[in-house]
């Protein structure tokens, strides 16, 4: 929901830092790889309710998933790093919520609910990117992507933010993720009726078209 709106007062940060970056000969995808090992680490920090570490760890994660789109800017974006991008992202999340129901089985059920309900949104963000990417639509609102991204009330600063409470206040752990995965479901909703107005309805009334 927010990720529009900051978008631009990071990206000539990440923009100034990745120019940097690249000039020392560190790669997007490298980039991407660090950021994957940061998000790994902060599960194994959670997992031993070091959650302190798990938060510098997930920040770190974060950083380098803005510095390797903005080094891929400048040394050419390649569609393995798009995808590399996204898959480490996805496991990313889930991740985390694995790692506070390790560190405390009593949060196993809120746990799964929050990576079903992360399911709920990466599925359905994904369905959109390719069904949009198949009729050439394209946004550049989130900044250049590889894929079509669609927005929603739980975005990856939304996402991030809640993420970071967690690690601040583990004991709240319950509640924020029975929330927040409620609000990933609302996402999920609005997408699956963005979809339908996108492709479900125009294919309908073309198809009409088509045999009048």
């Amino acid at each position: 929901m927010f990720d529009s709106r900051i978008r631009p007062l990071i990206d000539p940060i990440t923009d100034a830092i990745g120019r940097g970056v690249s000039r020392v000969g560190i790669t997007a995808n490298m980039m991407t790889i660090i950021g994957g090992v940061m998000g790994a680490g902060a599960f194994i920090a959670i997992s031993q309710s070091a959650y302190m570490a798990g938060l510098v760890l997930i920040l770190l994660n974060r950083l380098a998933d803005g510095l390797d789109g903005a080094v891929a800017r400048h040394q050419g974006a390649s569609d393995f790093g798009g995808f590399i991008d996204i898959v480490f992202d996805f496991i990313f999340y889930a991740l985390v919520p694995l790692g506070f129901a390790l560190a405390d089985p009593g949060n196993a059920v809120a746990a799964c609910f929050l990576v079903v309900s992360f399911i709920g949104t990466g599925s359905s963000f994904l369905a959109f990117a390719i069904m949009a990417e198949k009729r050439g639509l394209s946004t550049a609102i989130r900044g250049h992507k590889s894929l079509y991204y669609l927005g929603g009330l739980t975005e990856g600063a939304e996402t991030i933010a809640v993420l970071v409470l967690m690690c601040l206040m583990p004991h709240w752990f319950i509640p924020l993720a029975w929330g927040f995965g409620a609000l990933c479901w609302l996402t999920t909703a609005s997408r699956i009726w963005w979809g339908w107005e996108s492709f479900g309805k125009n294919t309908k009334e073309k198809n009409t078209e088509d045999t009048e």
